[in-house]
């Protein structure tokens, strides 16, 4: 795997060795011992997927501490543009964000690591997206900033009409006004 780094340290793009032919195709889709050498050291606990229809943004989401997630994302069906938004109080990328196109086609994974929301947005007319998670999932710890905060400045790629959320992440607070963030000084592998 090719590792390419972004603007932003820590959040990553994971590129694949992909073997194709006639027959098809084959990757090796997770190594620990290759993630843990030119990545992070974490273990991933937990595998998540979802199904989403074009415009399904799902977003902007994150867990706080003790409950905090680094993220592994991919796309196995269709495109999505996916986005992690520096949430560490006290980083000098904070509230920058780095937002990648994951697809079927390219095989592209996305590292998002704790202190980071996440959150995606398909662009084709289904997706399949897959996820682990280095903790396990909390309701009582979800926190989410507004995906559309001007602050934030993200380009989803589609007319902010055609956005369809959940109930929940249409009340997501501004950035400027959430409650919670995470301390850039604190230790989120601890």
């Amino acid at each position: 795997m090719t590792v390419i780094e972004t603007e932003i340290e820590g959040v990553v793009i994971i590129e694949p060795r992909v073997f194709a032919d006639e027959r098809g195709y084959f990757f090796e889709s997770f190594s620990q011992k290759e993630f843990e050498e030119k990545v992070c050291k974490t273990t991933f606990v937990q595998d998540n997927e979802s199904k989403s229809t074009y415009g399904v943004l799902r977003g902007l989401h994150f867990q706080k501490m003790p409950y905090a997630q680094s993220k592994l994302v991919r796309v196995v069906k269709g495109s999505v543009l996916d986005v992690a938004v520096d949430i560490r109080k006290g980083s000098s990328t904070f509230g920058k964000h780095v937002a990648v196109e994951l697809s079927e086609e390219n095989k592209l994974q996305f590292f998002v690591p704790r202190g980071f929301a996440h959150g995606f947005v398909v662009l084709s007319e289904e997706a399949i997206f897959q996820y682990k998670c280095d903790n396990y999932y909390h309701p009582e710890s979800e926190g989410g900033i507004m995906w559309n905060d001007p602050a934030l400045n993200i380009d989803w790629l589609i007319p902010e009409q055609e956005i369809i959320l959940s109930k929940k992440d249409k009340s997501n607070p501004l950035l400027a006004g959430s409650n919670y963030f995470f301390d850039f000084t604190e230790d989120l592998y601890a």
